[in-house]
């Protein structure tokens, strides 16, 4: 037994509908119809889940990783600036015009490396972190 439903739909959605309908030589009800019982179905819904179940996965470690590499990071910069401060001894007052030029000149170098770097997509992470295992077991 069937029995009959009225609804409002958009009526680009109708055109839609319509076209599909054309294309396949079937009704609209039965468009609406396949729809209808495609999104109710079971199935569906499990598809979905897993769909999304999976994506969650996949971010949950990509958050993961970025984690990791932040530590890693800050790990780094904190050691160098302790290593730095630890081995850099005072200048003297007459040397200091030089050694402000000089680091000023290295900074520059080291901006123009980097610049050429991150525009060749190249990065000293990958290099020296590659793909090991995350720390920690995480």
């Amino acid at each position: 037994m069937r029995d009959r439903i009225n609804l409002s739909l958009p009526a680009e959605l109708i055109g839609r509908i319509k076209d599909i309908a054309d294309r396949k030589r079937v009704t609209r009800s039965a468009i609406v119809e396949a729809a209808v019982e495609s999104f109710l179905s079971p199935d569906h819904a499990d598809m979905q889940e897993a769909a999304l179940t999976r994506r969650l996965d996949r971010l949950s470690r990509q958050v993961a990783r970025l984690e990791r590499d932040q530590r890693i990071t800050t790990e780094t910069l904190a050691l160098f600036v302790r290593f730095w401060l630890t081995i850099t001894p005072p200048i003297a007052p007459e040397r200091q015009a030089a050694a402000q030029a000089k680091g000023r000149e290295r900074f520059d170098g080291f901006v123009e490396t980097l610049g050429k770097r991150v525009q060749k997509g190249r990065w000293f992470t990958d290099e020296v972190v590659g793909d090991r295992p995350m720390l920690d077991g995480d």
